[in-house]
């Protein structure tokens, strides 16, 4: 993880991975054909992949209170604070007062603007006079660190102890410090974890009231297309959400009866497979 630049002063939720390895064991749970029958296997396994499920469902559910209750209101008040927050005046700067913005005028020592695979690195080594140092990562190559050179004099605008813009001739970029409105996806994480929650809740209770026959809640198809869907609803709403600055309410209004709907229409295909 990389440690965050301060300013020139001598400032969970469940993976989709694990949720998929449990259905992986639950799809072992039921049977060689994933007909929901116990298939010669004691009634045991399913009822042990039953209790895992719910663990997970709890786990799922915590995320979700933790999304909702806690990490979603507090990104939401520190991006007031901070569009709130107004310039330090002499009297902040030498109280150390780091709620107000300040600005610092730094040296660009090296700049690092690549993209390898998955990792992305934008960063800018910066000096003030010869008492500071520091790293800032930027959200992306420009509009500012592409034409930045070593030697280079940027402005920094600081705000609680940490750099949140650069800028150098009218061009400003923002750090990844920099607060941010996009608690849409703070949103669809919460909701991710919600309906995770509840389809773990219900595939796993199946298994403990009834071990040798839970179908049609078994992995093949039923337990994958839900899960998969339940991840596409999840930021198939939530990106558009941030992409058009609509509530973040909206999220779940529209992810839940989403993810029910396509819970009911997955049902009616298999009974059509069935008795058609």
């Amino acid at each position: 993880m990389r440690s965050r630049a301060t300013t020139p002063q001598g400032t969970t939720t469940p993976r989709a991975t694990t949720a998929a390895r449990a259905w992986a064991t639950a799809r072992r749970a039921d049977g060689p054909q994933g007909k929901g029958r116990a298939g010669g296997r004691p009634p045991g396994r399913a009822r042990l992949t039953g209790v895992l499920l719910i663990l997970l469902s709890l786990a799922s559910a915590a995320a979700c209170c933790l999304v909702f209750a806690w990490w979603l209101p507090s990104d939401g008040e520190r991006y007031q604070d901070y569009r709130a927050a107004d310039s330090c005046s002499s009297g902040a700067l030498s109280r150390g007062d780091t709620d107000c913005l300040s600005t610092w005028h730094l040296t660009v020592e090296k700049t690092v603007n690549k993209t390898a695979g998955k990792e992305s690195v934008h960063d800018a080594t910066l000096t003030y006079q010869d008492s500071w140092r520091g790293t800032v990562h930027l959200n992306g190559s420009g509009p500012l660190l592409e034409r930045l050179e070593p030697g280079d004099r940027v402005t920094a605008t600081a705000w609680r102890g940490e750099i949140m813009v650069l800028g150098q001739g009218g061009v400003r970029q923002d750090t990844l410090e920099a607060p941010r409105d996009e608690l849409q996806m703070n949103a669809a994480v919460g909701v991710l974890a919600g309906l995770l929650a509840a389809q773990c809740l219900v595939f796993g209770a199946v298994r403990l009231v009834r071990p040798l026959d839970h179908e049609p809640l078994t992995w093949e198809p039923y337990g994958r297309w839900l899960l998969f869907t339940v991840i596409g609803v999840s930021f198939g709403v939530g990106l558009p959400a941030v992409w058009t600055g609509v509530p973040w309410w909206t999220v779940p209004l529209v992810a839940v009866p989403l993810a029910m709907c396509a819970a009911l229409w997955f049902r009616f295909r298999l009974r059509l497979r069935r008795y058609g």
